[in-house]
């Protein structure tokens, strides 16, 4: 092996050992540490974390600019934007810990439910439900809640190419009553999947990632490319499709809201209906955010040739007193 080569996976096999030992370290002794103490040190973790990983700042900025430059409209609101929806997902990783050690019951007083009327008329059908969702505020905690209510539920996930890692996070969410379905191989994703809908379960999916697939859709003010597979699986399962996500309100209280069944189209024209309905799944995935834009983690999308570079600085520096477009419906 090459010296450059055996230094890389070195330094790859460092990076995900340091990350593993730190996060089983830190799940362990997590009851042992006062609550306040934690919150503060996580606290500090999002401001430093918001400091250093300026590239992923910047993404989000460009991306607010781009998708909601009406409602924020100068740097300053976008900066507040940004930065809350960083701490949101650092009390996210906070609260996602604590669940590990809750009880059931416990699980269930943290996160209020609405909706859940829609899920139980979802499941009568005997085919399963796809809950649909997005990276919004603490989206781990979708099934962690579902689970302690005695849902039977999987979610589908990108698991980290270590598997010494994704080993350990699988156990984590097993512990709170739910099966990791690996996003890949996707003919094996499929097969679980569908496993799973026959024996009537909830399969989560997370769909707010417009960076690749066949299926052009307008989302927040963008042309981008949709994933088709929650579709496909969804007609060719016969199961419902269920828009839920969890929201987090003013006095930090946590909620799982769940929408009604969406009614796909079925005209019987296969390519036609698919279009179709992955923009009805980009429509409600949009309304989520723009329900709660300080909550999302606004990296679902990269650059791409709809909105060039060029685009994105210009709708970074766009001058508040400038009229704007009319803002996209949801």
């Amino acid at each position: 092996m090459k010296p450059g080569l055996f230094a890389r996976g070195f330094w790859y096999w460092l990076r995900y050992r340091v990350g593993e030992y730190f996060l089983r370290g830190f799940v362990r002794i997590f009851p042992w540490v006062p609550g306040r103490l934690t919150l503060a040190f996580t606290a500090v973790a999002s401001r430093l974390t918001f400091a250093l990983l300026w590239k992923y700042r910047r993404r989000m900025d460009e991306n607010v600019a781009a998708g909601m430059a009406e409602a924020f409209r100068t740097p300053q609101d976008r900066r507040r934007l940004v930065r809350s929806a960083w701490d949101h997902f650092a009390r996210g990783v906070y609260e996602t810990i604590t669940v590990i050690h809750s009880s059931p019951a416990t699980i269930r007083s943290t996160v209020a439910v609405e909706g859940e009327e829609y899920l139980k008329r979802a499941l009568e059908k005997g085919r399963g439900v796809i809950a649909l969702s997005a990276h919004l505020s603490n989206f781990p905690l979708i099934g962690a809640r579902l689970a302690a209510a005695g849902y039977p539920f999987s979610v589908v996930v990108k698991r980290p190419r270590d598997e010494g890692l994704a080993k350990l996070t699988d156990h984590y969410r097993a512990k709170v009553g739910n099966k990791t379905i690996s996003a890949r191989p996707r003919r094996e994703a499929a097969r679980q999947i569908l496993k799973a809908l026959r024996k009537n379960e909830i399969v989560l999916m997370i769909a707010d990632e417009f960076k690749s697939g066949g299926v052009e859709v307008e989302f927040l003010g963008r042309t981008a490319p949709a994933p088709r597979g929650p579709v496909t699986l969804a007609m060719r399962s016969g199961a419902a499709v269920v828009p839920m996500f969890v929201a987090r309100d003013g006095q930090g209280r946590l909620t799982l809201h769940v929408w009604p069944e969406l009614d796909l189209t079925k005209t019987g024209d296969l390519q036609e209906d698919v279009v179709s309905n992955v923009a009805l799944f980009a429509r409600q995935l949009e309304a989520m955010v723009r329900r709660h834009p300080d909550q999302w983690n606004w990296l679902g999308f990269h650059r791409n040739g709809r909105t060039s570079r060029a685009q994105m600085a210009d709708l970074a520096a766009v001058d508040p007193t400038q009229e704007r477009s009319t803002p996209a419906k949801s």
